[in-house]
């Protein structure tokens, strides 16, 4: 559900989970009792019960919750017609027990009609820690429809729950919310490379130098140094210094560094990390799969069933009709990959994700330092693996094919355009098993966009795939043809910004990027003039195309220069190209030697966007690029350096990839990676990279906690936190390619 632009965001696209933005709560607000009868002293008047049997006894609901059921919200006990006022703060909170112990109930503050909209939820163990409960949070609308309600389902077998002293206060205080940043010298908490950069950031109030040790896991020091002050981060706000202590090239694990009377949290010295990191990065894919079962001796702990496969209670995505009135046909578009942390599917999304997948193979076909075996065949844990073909393609291949699904059939209207998307009617709330969700799925209309991103990908894919399938290889590139013709017939039909229902808008007013880099990708396929003259005549091929953020879903011109100054080929000016990278790379290299942080990343003030983490790895790739070009070492160490803040040397002190660090990213917004709702779902697998710090903090969560951020501190590792905590398919294609370089670099 990422988007690029957030001045595009309609109140529509920002119902993602059932929320929606919300101001500040209005200030001296008199504290109001909404619930009715919360003590049940007047037996069970006012509350309503669906799939239980309930009584009161001596001021206490207690409801039977039957075995076997599906979904949570099949038992359940509640109150409607509450009154809610936009903006101001309340508590939940209510005392409950179940027996056995160990019972999780979901309590949701939302929306008793359609489309249920979720506003606040929570979902405690009971009988664990004690039995009463309370929570705050900021009411995103004015409605006199609001509800409170305790979901019992989905247990295996039948248990006892008992409500007492239920309140739904307004007009409490907003609690402080102060994030824990840990000790003051932020490192990156995996690894750093032997021979590689070791930089790290001291917040302190000195403003002399100090001096920093370097101790190993039994405490010895074995290096020293002193820091450099840097003065006040404009993107966190802190006063900072800088250590670097790169001349220390032993390898080991649990160092720490110590300065002004703080130590670091732990972190090694060496190569496995990134080893482990490109593999887990990559195999976040599978998780993510469509219409296909997630086999548990795969991935476990996180098997599930197949989603949307026509199997009750999904509607399921065989025969998907158009929106009204936007086609009389259906289309199979089973497969592919779900986006991000809900059950959609994108084209635009899906399509620079398969890009930087297929571009993470072909560096390793054709950079110095690249290794094809390393993500070859077996090294993915796939069902396919063990079939002669490298795992990344197959992995890759998944959601290709989905994207020629998406194709509309010759003799329609628009026959060769791609569409848009495929998701669900409305939008649905967290926890949700992609095989629970009973949405109808509706295709949305073709765009040129989409029709560009599945002309670019299949004709990388068709060079690609052409060693070891090449049956799918020209069917891929006739596609591609197919494509890129429809688009040069219909070069203007684009997405609308208002349809964010269900699904994001992802919305892309300019498409010269996107011809742009179809060109290119078919220029690279298949040598031909009528390609190589639409790339060299192209506004963007002369063009700077490495911004503060290089190139991202909707920003496609960096995907084709990378490709056109990387990919053997005989482009006239080809040398331009490739100088072009380089000038970018020198550009990035200055940001993030004057970053207090070290990162190739400061967008005009501070204004952190959606996906700063990828952001800053996608322009870390135009770096490793230039290294690749060059040979050069400082474009190597910019890169390499600049995996540091994704990993924890950022002012949050936290590590944005879920399983990597002593404090990690885990509770990603996620309908089914969702542990922190559900104590039965999983987190994230390791390897998931959070999008991270977002000025914009769209959703209710982030803006009750949030108000008023600075940079890199916009951020909350809360599943409900959808603008700052989401994962998605393109995040994680950014750190696969560079966790596969990082790990090349031995």
């Amino acid at each position: 559900m990422n988007r690029r632009s957030t001045a595009l965001l309609s109140l529509t696209a920002l119902l993602a989970a059932g929320l929606t933005a919300v101001p500040a709560g209005p200030a001296g607000a008199e504290e109001v009792e909404t619930i009715r009868n919360g003590t049940f002293d007047s037996g069970a008047d006012s509350w309503w019960t669906s799939g239980v049997t309930a009584a009161t006894t001596g001021g206490t609901l207690c409801a039977d919750v039957p075995g076997s059921t599906t979904n949570t919200w099949d038992a359940a006990v509640g109150q409607n017609d509450l009154t809610l006022v936009k903006g101001e703060s309340y508590r939940i909170a209510f005392r409950a027990d179940g027996t056995p112990a160990g019972h999780s109930v979901r309590a949701v503050v939302g929306l008793q009609v359609a489309p249920y909209d979720a506003y606040h939820e929570v979902v405690p163990r009971l009988s664990v820690s004690g039995d009463s409960y309370a929570y705050t949070f900021v009411s995103p609308v004015d409605t006199d429809r609001g509800q409170v309600a305790f979901q019992l389902g989905g247990a295996a077998d039948p248990w006892r729950f008992c409500l007492d002293d239920v309140s739904l206060l307004g007009g409490v205080p907003p609690e402080a919310y102060e994030p824990d940043t840990g000790p003051r010298v932020r490192v990156n908490q995996v690894a750093y490379l032997p021979r590689g950069p070791k930089n790290a950031t001291l917040v302190t109030e000195a403003t002399e130098r100090l001096p920093w040790q370097l101790k190993d896991a039994a405490g010895t020091v074995v290096a020293h140094g002193r820091t450099l002050p840097r003065g006040v981060d404009p993107s966190s706000g802190q006063n900072v210094h800088s250590l670097d202590f790169g001349e220390h090239r032993r390898t080991g694990r649990g160092f720490t560094l110590v300065a002004d009377g703080a130590t670091s949290r732990p972190f090694d010295i060496g190569t496995e990390a990134y080893d482990r990191l490109r593999l887990d990065a990559a195999k976040f894919y599978y998780t993510q799969r469509s219409g296909t079962p997630i086999r548990e001796d795969l991935r476990p702990g996180h098997g599930r069933a197949a989603g949307h496969l026509d199997v009750a209670p999904n509607r399921g995505d065989g025969a998907v009709p158009c929106q009204p009135g936007v086609c009389d046909y259906t289309l199979d578009v089973t497969g592919g990959w779900y986006d991000a942390g809900d059950h959609g599917k994108y084209v635009v999304n899906g399509g620079i994700s398969v890009w930087q997948l297929l571009a993470t193979h072909e560096r390793a076909l054709h950079a110095r330092t690249g290794d094809p075996d390393a993500l070859g065949d077996g090294t993915l844990a796939l069902p396919e693996s063990d079939n002669g073909v490298p795992d990344i393609l197959d992995e890759a291949r998944w959601e290709l094919e989905f994207l020629l699904k998406m194709q509309v059939p010759a003799g329609e209207p628009l026959a060769g355009m791609a569409h848009h998307k495929i998701h669900d009617e409305q939008w649905t709330g967290l926890p949700l098993m992609p095989a629970d969700d009973p949405q109808k799925r509706e295709l949305h209309p073709p765009t040129t966009a989409a029709t560009l991103n599945l002309a670019a990908t299949a004709a990388q894919a068709a060079r690609l795939y052409e060693e070891y399938d090449p049956r799918f290889a020209a069917t891929a590139l006739t596609a591609a043809r197919t494509a890129w013709a429809a688009a040069l017939a219909h070069p203007d039909v684009l997405a609308s910004e208002s349809d964010g229902i269900g699904g994001g808008a992802y919305a892309d007013r300019n498409v010269t990027d996107e011809f742009y880099w179809a060109a290119a990708e078919l220029y690279l396929t298949t040598g031909e003039k009528e390609f190589q003259d639409h790339v060299l005549a192209s506004p963007l091929h002369t063009a700077d195309v490495f911004g503060p953020v290089a190139f991202d879903w909707a920003a496609t011109a960096a995907a084709a220069r990378l490709d056109l100054a990387t990919v053997p080929s005989r482009l006239p000016g080809r040398d331009r190209v490739r100088q072009s990278v380089r000038a970018g790379a020198d550009r990035y290299l200055a940001t993030l030697k004057a970053h207090p942080y070290g990162m190739p990343y400061a967008p005009e003030g501070q204004r952190y966007d959606w996906g700063s983490t990828h952001q800053i790895l996608n322009n870390a790739v135009v770096l490793a690029t230039a290294h690749d070009l060059t040979g050069s070492a400082k474009y190597r160490d910019g890169a390499v350096q600049s995996m540091d803040y994704v990993l924890g040397r950022n002012a949050l002190n936290v590590s944005y990839v879920t399983g990597y660090g002593e404090v990690h990213a885990h509770n990603q917004h996620s309908r089914w990676y969702a542990h922190q709702l559900d104590p039965n779902l999983p987190h994230p697998p390791a390897g998931s990279l959070s999008g991270g710090p977002n000025s914009s903090i769209q959703d209710p969560l982030a803006q009750a906690k949030l108000k008023g951020c600075t940079g890199q501190f916009c951020y909350i590792d809360d599943i409900q936190s959808w603008s700052t905590n989401e994962l998605t398919i393109n995040w994680n294609s950014a750190l696969t390619w560079m966790a596969s370089f990082v790990a090349d670099q031995h």
